[in-house]
């Protein structure tokens, strides 16, 4: 047996509806994948997408309050489609990325809007913007063995009970096939992955003591508070 320096951590998971857990193995995230969303960021056309990480012990499950992090005036909420990867592929074919998807839950990509702003203008990486503690609530893990691969429906964001994001599946830039097969072109995917597909418009400030409350149409939702 392995004599360790430490005990490992314990492995990150997310519940699957009905019972089981999912473990989480990276988080990829899409960026500007709603073009109302592009265009309130200040980008207008339909551009390749691209993609940033947080770590997997950023999710947070169960509907747990979440604390307001450090080193930010300007926390945004941005809900989002995720896409649970379940069997493992490279330079996969459009054609064949949904055989690749587990299932699907609904998730908050928090952000502090302030840092990724500086870093947008000084050209340097979003890791302490994008990838903080707590950054990643999501919630239970639907199985595209039941609810199948939705690609369209509402995806809505309310704080306090007043809505703020609104959108569709159907109008991400890049559908779920597309962008799982154009990020195998340059990762390995594998089971435990995670790929969170980018928001609608309405992203927007909270504070503490705010609740914000995400669904998406067939699949789910997710629950958080700002401690």
């Amino acid at each position: 047996m392995a004599d360790f320096l430490f005990e490992p951590h314990a492995p990150v998971t997310i519940p699957i509806a009905r019972g089981g857990l999912f473990a989480v193995r990276r988080v990829y995230c899409v960026g500007r994948n709603y073009a109302e969303h592009a265009a309130e960021m200040g980008h207008d056309t339909r551009e390749p997408p691209f993609f940033f990480g947080k770590p997997a012990d950023a999710i947070v499950v169960g509907g747990t309050d979440i604390a307001y992090p450090g080193q930010t005036a300007d926390l945004h909420h941005e809900i989002e489609l995720v896409v649970a990867i379940g069997k493992d592929g490279s330079d996969i074919a459009a054609g064949d990325a949904l055989d690749h998807v587990y299932g699907y839950a609904a998730g908050l990509d928090m952000t502090r809007r302030d840092l990724q702003a500086l870093a947008k203008k000084a050209g340097r990486p979003w890791d302490m913007a994008k990838g903080f503690d707590q950054s990643a609530p999501i919630g239970t893990i639907e199985p595209a063995s039941t609810i199948g691969h939705p690609d369209k429906g509402a995806i809505t964001l309310s704080v306090n009970g007043v809505e703020r994001q609104r959108g569709d599946l159907a109008d991400q830039i890049w559908n779920v096939p597309e962008t799982i097969a154009y990020l195998s072109q340059f990762v390995a995917l594998r089971a435990g992955d995670i790929i969170m597909t980018g928001t609608p418009a309405g992203v927007g400030a909270v504070v503490r003591g705010d609740v914000l409350e995400g669904a998406i149409a067939g699949v789910g939702t997710v629950r958080t508070r700002i401690a």
